[in-house]
């Protein structure tokens, strides 16, 4: 053992943090890190502890400082944290920020040139000869830069605990079929292991100890789950164009519908996938097919929604189905591409000019992307409009943690659909006429037999049996049936899920802010404060939202956007309410962590 290179104990007899602490790692983008910090993530997923990943990167290709995250929590808490226990530091642009920035006590591995032991005395430093080692590890030069982040991974495995073959086995999966790449990485990864187990002594501040909270979990990320979802859905058209945080969701389609959906005769695929020429053109196609009676969807971020608007009034207008997914990033205008934000909740509740008002979904774990992704096509057909399902680039990108998804026992609802016989019997058919009184109308598919399924629509005002007609009470009735027809949909919408204990006072939050809010609820609860948290998974609210809101004597809105988007919704759903809704706001880019939620609600509580 080497004792200058030794890892101290934490500092004043603490105890050792067992499966809960984060490590931050700071690397350049391009650099191959990306792999290295995912096999070290499921290495410790694989030991039974439950684990997440957060990848902060860059908007370019290449060149620029990456952070990644990976959060261990015995209590099973997934969310960011925003302290933590060790650093791994490869970039020399950001090293020094780094460390000045650390949580004292924090271990810090770092590349031996950089020379970091002298600029606090507060941290446990461990410098490491990578250049060296990775020389030595791997026969050729040109793969000495991807190959040396495995080092790293080596190093804190031994210093964790973790077992090298759970190691060996997550770089296995990682590449899987590349067995020279696989080779290369499981060499490196032991070469790091073995300097680490000559040359330094073991640690006890934070350690890996296994456990079985995993078992029959996977891992996988929200833009894979809606992707999947869509595919069980029945999707036929994709009409899209690429765009940061959710290209991955149509590109994993893609795969997904190469394997899965070709004719078995002739082989050929039965998805139409277009990429088009912009957003705007994308959501014609998707409503035009939605019209057509295929399931159409598109998959974009903010900006793409701004662009699609008029085609979204459009669909809003002349009642036409398609699902847009939007996996929501920083604004306004390009904003920050590659960082999360839930900006977007007013932008969907109302997308488009006019008055216009929207179902929205918003999935809040992994297998709710997936259900609600399918449902979301039986909501778009339903109510015979545009659906969005809105995540935001933390939910779709980030690795999660998850049950596996249900496979889906429902067959699909098409709504009000006439066929041939119902079109031939029906004596006076008006394509916006309310027949039920919900709102919801009866239509027709062009191609049908008969000579009846087709019909023209229109943007333009028209009236009950679809024809251009500017008198006011056309169009007013046609704006009012449209409203009833939202109302109808309270019904049929996922309901809010509860975390109660037995409070007046009220948490509310959606999407991706869920993990850091039960941190938090749990944080607040051990402070003596109780709460009773709502998450909602829908517009528009629903009856127990309504119960919700009237019994509560304050409500906690939680949302990752600077306006309180989300609050501005409730206040003028419910105005004679509107005192109650506080906003508690996270928006730096950065996903939102519990610590910032217990703060914010600690100065109201304390007013």
């Amino acid at each position: 053992m080497t004792a200058a290179l030794a890892a101290p104990s934490p500092a004043g007899g603490a105890k050792t943090r067992i499966n809960d602490f984060s490590i931050q790692v700071a690397t350049v983008n391009g650099s191959g890190s990306q792999t290295a910090n995912t096999v070290l993530l499921r290495a410790i997923f694989q030991m039974g502890v439950f684990v997440s990943g957060k990848n902060l990167f860059p908007s370019n290709i290449a060149g620029l400082p990456t952070w990644f995250t990976i959060r261990a929590s015995a209590q099973g808490y997934v969310a960011r944290k925003a302290s933590n226990e060790m650093l791994i530091l490869m970039n020399p642009e950001t090293a020094k920020e780094d460390i000045a920035k650390a949580d004292p006590g924090a271990l810090v591995i770092y590349d031996e040139p950089l020379q970091l032991d002298k600029l606090r005395g507060d941290l446990a430093y461990i410098p490491v000869p990578f250049q060296k080692l990775v020389t030595a590890s791997c026969p050729e030069p040109k793969l000495h830069k991807l190959v040396k982040n495995m080092i790293y991974v080596g190093v804190a495995s031994r210093l964790l605990g973790i077992d090298m073959e759970e190691v060996k086995k997550a770089i296995a999966k990682q590449l899987k079929g590349k067995a020279k790449a696989i080779e290369l990485n499981q060499t490196a990864c032991v070469a790091g292991y073995d300097w680490a187990m000559e040359n330094l002594e073991d640690q006890d501040h934070i350690k890996v100890v296994r456990d079985n909270k995993t078992q029959g979990l996977i891992i996988v990320d929200g833009n894979e789950a809606c992707a999947l979802g869509a595919l069980f859905a029945g999707v036929t058209v994709v009409g899209w164009y690429p765009i940061t945080p959710a290209s991955s969701l149509v590109e994993t389609f893609i795969e997904y519908a190469e394997e899965y959906r070709k004719d078995p005769k002739t082989g050929k695929s039965t998805v139409a996938i277009v990429q088009m020429e912009d957003e705007l053109a994308s959501a014609g196609v998707v409503l035009s097919a939605g019209w057509a009676g295929a399931r159409s969807m598109t998959s974009t971020a903010g900006p793409g929604i701004s662009l699609m608007s008029e085609f979204i009034g459009l669909g809003y207008y002349v009642e036409a189905p398609g699902v847009f997914f939007n996996v929501a990033r920083t604004g306004p205008s390009t904003g920050l591409p590659t960082r999360t934000q839930q900006s977007d909740v007013e932008l969907c509740a109302k997308c488009s000019h006019g008055d216009t008002l929207h179902i929205n979904l918003f999935p809040g774990t992994m297998e709710e992307c997936f259900q609600f992704s399918y449902d979301a096509f039986d909501l778009a057909e339903k109510f015979q409009t545009p659906i969005f399902v809105v995540t935001d680039l933390d939910l779709g990108m980030q690795n999660w943690a998850s049950k596996p998804f249900a496979y889906p026992a429902k067959p699909y609802d098409r709504g009000k659909v006439l066929n041939q016989q119902q079109l031939a019997d029906m004596k006076d058919w008006g394509r916006y006429k309310d027949v039920d009184g919900d709102g919801i109308c009866y239509r027709s598919l062009p191609g049908t037999p008969g000579g009846k399924g087709a019909y023209l629509t229109r943007g333009s005002g028209h009236n009950a049996y679809a024809q251009y007609s500017e008198k006011p009470e056309d169009y007013v009735e046609v704006m009012d049936r449209l409203k009833r027809k939202y109302e109808t949909a309270k019904a049929f919408v996922p309901g809010p899920v509860f975390r109660n204990q037995g409070s007046d006072k009220g948490v509310l939050a959606f999407g991706s802010s869920d993990p850091a809010v039960i941190e938090a609820q749990d944080i607040l609860l051990a402070q003596g404060l109780k709460t009773d948290y709502l998450r909602l998974r829908a517009l528009p609210f629903t009856a127990e939202v309504d119960t919700y809101v009237k019994e509560k004597q304050v409500v906690y809105v939680v949302e990752q956007n600077r306006d309180g988007q989300l609050a501005n919704l409730f206040r003028e759903t419910y105005p004679e309410h509107a005192t109650k809704f506080k906003s508690v706001l996270h928006y730096d880019g950065h996903a939102i962590d519990a610590k910032s939620i217990v703060d914010q609600i600690t100065a109201f509580e304390q007013k």
